[in-house]
């Protein structure tokens, strides 16, 4: 055991100074929440059709009667075919949130470029409700959640994640974990907030549970971690 021993009101004292610390971050969350809200808004003219279990929807469509639409980008395509594993841990935490957000004017969904039959297999077999649509005949991805190898050759493009912290060859596999917002306004939809990799990480509510745990995300952890839920010994 490493762990540096005290009283109970040594510890007392160390957890009040930390709490000071803790209270200024969530006061600076909020703020940087404000920000994202106050983010200017860029008008999607350009038509993408998803394969949803519905039949073909345009993304406007995929609000569904709500103004407000949320697609997490995950990982599972013609290079990823076995699907993320890391998006599939992230994906077992957003499971359930779709009622809640749709009762706040919010569509969430899943956007993937594998065929939808591929996808609704693997949501069975995670078990999920989350709704999840086919990108894969649009520049849906490529557009909102990837790199092309000419993008990293010409150093065009906008995409600002960090491929290394993904653990993919994100020239060849073109995406990366991403999140993706969007309004609709008057008939016309509006993009209005993305992240990438890391920037996911706030969203995942596990990563919070372990934070707060005594050895945190990685120590003493085996490297093949997490894995899908159906991969763990029993």
């Amino acid at each position: 055991m490493n762990a540096k021993l005290a009283t109970r009101e040594e510890w007392l004292a160390a957890r009040i100074e930390l709490l000071e610390q803790e209270k200024e971050l969530t006061r600076r969350s909020d703020e940087l929440a404000q920000r994202r809200h106050e983010l200017p808004w860029v008008r999607i003219d350009k038509e993408y059709l998803f394969e949803t279990n519905d039949g073909v929807k345009t993304l406007d469509e995929l609000f569904d009667g709500r103004s407000q639409l949320i697609i997490y980008h995950f990982m599972h395509g013609p290079n990823t075919p076995e699907g993320c594993k890391g998006c599939t841990f992230a994906t077992d935490n957003f499971n359930g949130a779709e009622a809640h957000l749709s009762a706040h004017d919010v569509t969430f969904l899943l956007a993937s470029r594998s065929p939808l039959e591929t996808l609704n297999a693997y949501k069975k077999r995670m078990g999920w409700t989350i709704p999840w649509v086919s990108s894969g005949g649009t520049d849906f991805n490529r557009d909102f959640a990837a790199w092309t190898e000419e993008d990293r050759r010409n150093g065009t493009g906008w995409n600002f994640g960090t491929p290394s912290g993904a653990g993919v060859d994100v020239v060849h596999d073109m995406e990366l974990m991403a999140l993706s917002v969007f309004a609709l306004e008057g008939g016309v939809v509006y993009h209005t907030y993305t992240t990438y990799d890391r920037g996911t990480d706030a969203l995942n509510g596990t990563w919070g549970l372990l934070d707060r745990s005594p050895k945190g995300r990685d120590d003493g952890v085996e490297r093949d971690w997490p894995r899908r839920r159906d991969e763990y010994p029993s």
